[in-house]
């Protein structure tokens, strides 16, 4: 791929709740979606340019290896449960990028990562719900790439230095996941969870936005012994888009673009770069 003028940045994205931002009363009741809605929706201003493409790192996807989407047309995966019939009727016919997947495996291999391809799968509602607001017009190319199966937080740091050099052919890197996701204690409506919430966002906008890059990635690989770490994360498949994100970025420093209480739970949004 060709090389653009300037960097493009890293994100990290919470893509909201299921298809919440498309439904009049969604999860948790009215408005209580907006302000992050708003947020995706500016995004696309916020960058200095219009990437080639995007690269997402679902929470919704995972694979016993990387694996990356090549479809040069992906459709969607409805891969959300019990919500109104309108909302599986969503349409979002972005482009995939072959070229930009086959870089993409390229990249890992050099890297001494095992990566694999995908043919048939859809874009699932970690990608087309946040970017049916960041991208409304499905003009900008998606690609998706997985997690991989086991959840290591070095893995996926090692994945996101691996592709750190697409942000200077203009590919934007996105993680799309939540930077709290205890789903029970959200859905309990009881205020249980929303202390360690807080924490755990303390120190994650701390690590995050500490100028000493080597102390971030290594307070990221031990995410698990934050305060309130595996409170706010039960599991990690939420996180780890952020770990590739982080790893992409390089010497880049993060700082919070978004931050809200969302069902009483603190929840945030950063860029690199």
């Amino acid at each position: 791929m060709t090389t653009t003028d300037g960097r493009m940045p890293t994100l990290y994205i919470p893509h909201g709740g299921g298809p919440s931002f498309f439904m009049e009363d969604g999860l948790g009741g009215k408005g209580v979606w907006d302000a992050q809605a708003a947020y995706l929706r500016g995004l696309a201003a916020s960058l200095a340019r219009q990437p080639k493409a995007v690269l997402v790192i679902s929470a919704h996807w995972e694979a016993p290896r990387a694996t990356v989407n090549v479809q040069a047309k992906p459709g969607l995966l409805f891969d959300y449960y019990g919500f109104p019939e309108h909302t599986y009727r969503l349409r979002y016919p972005a482009p995939g990028e072959p070229a930009l997947a086959a870089r993409v495996r390229d990249l890992l291999a050099g890297a001494g990562i095992e990566a694999g391809e995908e043919k048939e799968r859809g874009l699932d509602h970690g990608v087309f719900i946040p970017f049916l607001l960041i991208y409304p017009e499905a003009d900008v190319p998606i690609v998706e790439l997985s997690l991989v199966q086991g959840l290591d937080p070095a893995t996926h740091l090692a994945i996101g230095r691996a592709l750190a050099p697409l942000r200077d052919e203009g590919v934007l890197i996105v993680g799309s996941g939540m930077s709290y996701h205890n789903l029970r204690a959200m859905m309990a409506m009881n205020g249980s969870g929303d202390d360690a919430s807080r924490r755990f966002d303390a120190w994650l906008v701390e690590t995050l936005e500490d100028a000493d890059t080597k102390t971030r990635d290594a307070k990221l690989l031990d995410w698990m012994h934050a305060p309130d770490g595996l409170a706010s994360h039960p599991r990690a498949e939420h996180l780890l888009p952020l770990h590739v994100a982080a790893g992409a970025a390089g010497a880049d420093r993060a700082r919070r673009t978004y931050a809200d209480r969302v069902m009483g739970k603190a929840q945030s949004g950063f860029r690199f770069g």
